[in-house]
């Protein structure tokens, strides 16, 4: 069982930014692709971004293209989400997710950490 562990979520003005993290209990981490999802209240589990087993491939949704970036380093077994430019719309529960395929369906994770808060003010 793979334990999933974010942390970095705050309140933060529009314009802000944050940086969360997901640490990973499981040492073959390197091996499997991992991805961000939110959910807003009211709404559907969003994708927002994945990257492969070694970094070297990201995705996001259109929404958050060129102001979040995920990362990975696979010795502290930790995943990032650097989040800049941060609007209203970007409120939600921040999950991280471990997975088997690079993809943007929630279906193809296997793993889910509890989720971090993230509230953006204007």
């Amino acid at each position: 069982q793979v334990q999933l562990v974010e942390s970095g979520g705050g309140l933060v003005q529009a314009g802000g930014s944050l940086r969360l993290s997901c640490a990973a209990s499981d040492r073959p981490f390197s091996y499997y692709v991992m991805g961000w999802f939110r959910q807003a209240p009211g709404k559907e589990r969003e994708f927002v971004a994945a990257i492969t087993s070694s970094g070297t491939s990201t995705y996001y949704v259109a929404s958050v293209k060129g102001r979040f970036t995920i990362s990975r380093d696979n010795a502290k077994n930790t995943v990032y989400l650097q989040m800049n430019s941060l609007k209203s719309e970007d409120t939600a529960d921040y999950y991280c997710a471990l997975g088997g395929k690079y993809s943007f369906s929630a279906r193809d994770y296997l793993y889910w950490g509890q989720g971090t808060q993230v509230t953006v003010s204007t």
